[in-house]
């Protein structure tokens, strides 16, 4: 199965509608029917098919339901998510709530972590990351060869 892999810099239009690069629209069309899962994290906007957003659910759902940091996470993360459909011309409509948590308005940086989904990140917003974090890179490296890769 293909993954969700690089960056593409792309524009969301005046109705709130983004372009997903054709590679990932090839992963996408590995699974059943045409909607994905968007949900704002902390810093950026997850898209994850829903085949692998219902894993996602489903696992936090066999956890229990009086585990605290479990509820805190459905409140305050999963709650926030939301599908939307892949329309024919290869496009997503980002709710406004949703674009607003994530901090998008109009030029943003996709980015592929070579999983089961991709990030959407404000353009400038990525750029101020992968700045303050480049030293980062040589410790995951590190990390990589503890884990044997």
């Amino acid at each position: 199965m293909d993954m969700f892999r690089g960056r593409y810099q792309h524009t969301i239009d005046p109705k709130g509608r983004l372009s997903v690069p054709a590679k990932y629209r090839d992963v996408l069309a590995q699974y059943e029917g045409h909607t994905v899962v968007v949900v704002p994290n902390e810093e950026s906007l997850e898209v994850y098919p829903l085949e692998e957003w219902e894993r996602i659910e489903g696992k936090i759902n066999e956890q229990s339901q009086f585990d605290l940091e479990v509820r805190k996470l459905g409140r305050l993360y999963i709650s926030r998510a939301k599908e939307v459909l892949l329309d024919g011309a290869g496009r997503i409509l980002l709710p406004p709530d949703s674009r607003q948590q994530a901090g998008l308005q109009r030029d943003v940086t996709l980015v592929g972590l070579g999983r089961k989904h991709f990030e959407v990140w404000d353009r400038t917003r990525f750029d101020e990351y992968e700045r303050t974090n480049g030293d980062a890179l040589s410790t995951g490296f590190e990390r990589l060869a503890q884990l044997g890769v």
